[in-house]
């Protein structure tokens, strides 16, 4: 990502979207999360005009493992395997460790926006071929994508997330207002019981600090620890990301006596709230993503965005991918 400014790979994405930013890909490069040691090796692949302007991309990785993707395609890298193959490595098109749907087939020109796509997707498919690769994949792109890919000969895959959606509500008492009240008094309950005596703030912008991070940081390390056996992202690279982009990060964290006990963490688009991370410590675990941090984050972060939407796959079917 160096090898852009980052102007000209941002005039591409649509809507701001965070995770097609310069900011956030190039965060991931330079500290090492994303790099040939972790087996995303960056092959980025853009389109330049007669001028020399970047008018389409699409951040590229060839990828020694599935881990990190959110997709769990293993059972595709056995069968091959088992059948005399060889899977990895692979070509991915993806915003590296984020189940988040968004663009990944970027265009800077609206109007030439589907030739654009087309050109990029075939390029994808004949580097895959000439480098030898198993194949090729777009994960958690666009709809609107999805279907173009798809009648040009893609495999298409479906998953599945949870997405929260505000629809007009104010305050979480507006969101109660909108339930059942067997569900109102159950979500009530929850939450009393999962907040107890903690005080739950809520931190972004120049108000986080790096006592903040350093606490996050350890709960992150926690979950990943026992979820996954090794985090995929490093300490240096939520100092770059806080330099770079504090103004978009919720943090909400759990505070009991004084100290924090647990802490998700959030990243602001132009109009959702995407949860990403969290961990908590022998008490907070309890607490952290299913209870009060969540549903606080979810609710009040940020005024007049139009949703929620968490770190994994759930239940409401959306579009994920696309393999060739």
């Amino acid at each position: 990502m160096a090898r852009f400014s980052r102007a000209e790979w941002n005039a591409l994405v649509p809507d701001a979207h965070p995770f097609m930013d310069w900011d956030f890909l190039e965060a991931l490069e330079a500290t090492g999360c994303a790099s040939g040691a972790t087996g995303w090796t960056p092959q980025h692949l853009t389109v330049r005009d007669a001028d020399g302007v970047l008018v389409g991309a699409a951040p590229l990785y060839v990828k020694d493992h599935s881990r990190g993707e959110f997709v769990f395609d293993w059972s595709w890298a056995d069968a091959l395997e088992r059948a005399g193959g060889q899977y990895y490595p692979k070509l991915l098109c993806a915003a590296p460790f984020t189940p988040v749907t968004g663009p990944r087939l970027l265009a800077r020109d609206d109007a030439r926006r589907t030739g654009i796509v087309r050109l990029l997707a075939g390029a994808i498919a004949k580097a895959t071929e000439a480098s030898g690769l198993s194949s090729a994949h777009v994960n958690f792109l666009r709809k609107d994508d999805w279907e173009l890919l798809g009648a040009d000969g893609w495999l298409q895959r479906i998953d599945q997330q949870y997405h929260w959606i505000n629809r007009g509500y104010e305050s979480f008492d507006d969101f109660l207002g909108a339930l059942a009240s067997r569900k109102r008094k159950m979500i009530r309950k929850e939450r009393a019981a999962a907040n107890g005596d903690l005080q739950i703030v809520r931190i972004s912008g120049d108000d986080l600090t790096a006592a903040h991070w350093d606490a996050f940081f350890a709960f992150y390390m926690d979950t990943g620890g026992r979820k996954w056996g090794s985090p995929y992202l490093n300490r240096a690279f939520f100092e770059v990301l806080h330099d770079r982009m504090k103004d978009k990060v919720v943090m909400v964290m759990a505070i009991d006596d004084g100290a924090p006990v647990a802490a998700a963490l959030n990243i602001a688009g132009r109009d959702a709230l995407y949860g990403r991370y969290w961990g908590g410590g022998s008490i907070g675990r309890s607490c952290t993503s299913r209870s009060a941090i969540t549903k606080r984050s979810s609710m009040r972060s940020r005024p007049g965005l139009g949703g929620w939407r968490p770190a994994r796959r759930a239940i409401t079917s959306w579009r994920a991918g696309t393999s060739r």
